[in-house]
């Protein structure tokens, strides 16, 4: 662990992601951590402990537990106390998920208008261009003089790091207890920031941060999506990403997948990536795919048709990204067809609501005539 600062991260969203990696990375540099969030009972027992654990699952070893320390909380409904935490900031950060970030963003304008001193602003989303969404956003929301390109560094990141969902015996033994994979590189856009970038051991600062989104999407995203939805159709009984993976089959289907999507990586990308780190990167992440103490699951992988089949997430860009420069990209489009009749159920064996949906909507189509519907 670095040396105490007397630096502040805001951090918007203590789930996973806020906990296990941006809170976690930013503590054990030193920094205090104020979490922003609108579940009361994690709020009361995060200021309570003021402290949490990150249990570090790794393949076949016993955990590491990391004692997340130098932290406390604020209800995201109480908007003054919010403000007085984002006006004393060194940096903020969000990790709340697309549909929320819009609704974080009147605060922190009005936060804005208020502060002396510029900040910077970590979009831990992984979503396409989310500076562009923020910067849009935020102008509609700030006066019309206001200087926001001097004021507001936004700083897009490609968050790579898994995190399982926990069961409800895990939360039950310690509500504040998250899961976590060991990676811990936070890939960030190295333009995006005013003034100085922290000198942490876990930040990666990046020339083109949209091919680092991309490749997450496109090979990372990609690949556990296709883990699940070929595990799924060879075996409807398989319940974990690590049993898919067993199969040699499957495997292969996997990673050659995985490299199709790597190829058009490549063309659009080539003075960002190397073909021989995109394959070691491919090796890697099935090596993590394959960690059991994760206990990542297929229909956790899978669940949410609507927004993984969507024409620019991770099964469709890549394939448009593959048909764009004239590359082959059947097994894509094969993991295509598999998504649109993934039926994974959770433990107690039902659908994704939302999955649900989608059955009902297409249960009389081909998977071919469900694509050509979602992509028009």
């Amino acid at each position: 662990m670095s040396g105490s600062s007397d630096k502040t991260l805001v951090q918007f969203g203590a789930g996973n992601i806020g906990r296990s990696f941006i809170g976690q990375v930013f503590s054990r540099n030193g920094w205090k951590v104020v979490f922003v969030d609108v579940n009361q009972s994690l709020i009361d027992e995060l200021n309570r402990r003021g402290e949490y654990r990150v249990h570090i699952k790794r393949n076949d070893e016993e955990d590491q537990i990391l004692r997340i320390q130098n932290i406390r909380a604020v209800s995201g409904l109480q908007e003054r106390a919010v403000i007085e935490e984002l006006l004393k900031a060194d940096m903020v950060s969000t990790s709340v998920g697309s549909g929320i970030l819009p609704r974080i963003l009147p605060v922190i304008s009005k936060a804005l208008i208020l502060r002396s001193a510029p900040v910077n602003l970590i979009l831990a989303e992984n979503i396409r261009n989310g500076a562009d969404l923020v910067r849009r956003e935020m102008k509609s929301l700030l006066p019309e003089d206001y200087p926001l390109e001097s004021r507001l560094g936004l700083v897009e990141t490609s968050i790579g790091k898994m995190v399982p969902i926990m069961t409800k015996e895990d939360l039950a033994k310690d509500p504040l207890a998250v899961y976590a994979e060991e990676y811990n590189n936070l890939i960030v856009d190295k333009h995006g920031f005013i003034g100085e970038i922290p000198d942490f051991r876990e930040l990666k600062a990046v020339d083109d941060i949209k091919a680092y989104v991309d490749r997450k999407l496109f090979i990372h995203n990609l690949g556990h999506a296709a883990s699940a939805y070929l595990g799924f159709r060879k075996n409807p009984e398989f319940r974990y990403i690590w049993e898919v993976l067993e199969s040699d089959e499957i495997f292969r289907e996997v990673k050659a997948v995985m490299t199709e999507a790597a190829n058009a990586l490549y063309a659009e990308y080539p003075r960002t990536f190397a073909r021989p780190v995109l394959e070691e990167h491919i090796d890697d992440l099935l090596y993590r795919f394959k960690n059991k103490s994760l206990g990542d699951t297929v229909f956790r992988v899978g669940r949410d048709l609507y927004r993984k089949l969507s024409p620019s997430d991770r099964i469709l860009g890549a394939l448009r990204l593959a048909e764009k420069h004239g590359l082959p990209c059947r097994g894509i489009l094969d993991v295509a067809r598999a998504a649109c009749c993934f039926q994974g159920v959770d433990d107690q064996g039902n659908l994704f609501e939302q999955d649900r949906q989608f059955c009902n909507e297409f249960a009389e189509q081909s998977p071919d005539q469900i694509l050509a519907k979602l992509t028009g």
